[in-house]
């Protein structure tokens, strides 16, 4: 395990060829966000509200596997455009789960910038195994912002 790691936290990172600000926005706007937030057939986002500001709200929904619907609501804690967003998750599709927090920190360096993505506050491995998915959207994310969606 990386020394960094807690062993309740999902780490994932990737360097996209974007600015920040770019890729910041289409993590914060929810517009931009159900555009690149799933793959049909698997889960796929259709709306999203935020009350951008720390204490306020957002909510995401949309179909998951066999055209289940699902919906995420969280709390932002921490907004800090275009370095660092930090909320609260928590998903109805699994009813024994905590709520846990998700922490986007994005650093540019000539032109390319790297997000780290860090989801922590499980209680249990099988919780932590059900979100394993972070590579996937965030590999979803690089090709929105780069025009390879």
């Amino acid at each position: 395990m990386n020394p960094n790691q807690s062993s309740d936290a999902i780490l994932q990172e990737i360097t996209i060829n974007a600015p920040a600000d770019r890729i910041f926005e289409a993590i914060i706007n929810p517009n931009e966000r159900v555009k690149w937030w799933g793959t049909k057939g698997r889960f796929q986002a259709t709306h999203m509200e935020s009350d951008l500001r720390p204490g306020g709200k957002w909510k995401m929904s949309g179909t998951g596997m066999g055209d289940k619907p699902f919906t995420i609501v969280g709390t932002y804690q921490e907004i800090d455009p275009p370095r660092l967003l930090v909320s609260t998750w928590l998903a109805d599709w699994h009813e024994d789960a905590p709520e846990t927090i998700v922490r986007f920190e994005l650093e540019e360096a000539d032109g390319a910038t790297t997000v780290r993505l860090t989801h922590s506050g499980f209680t249990t491995d099988s919780q932590r195994e059900n979100y394993r998915g972070w590579g996937l959207l965030l590999s979803l994310l690089q090709g929105y912002v780069t025009g390879r969606s």
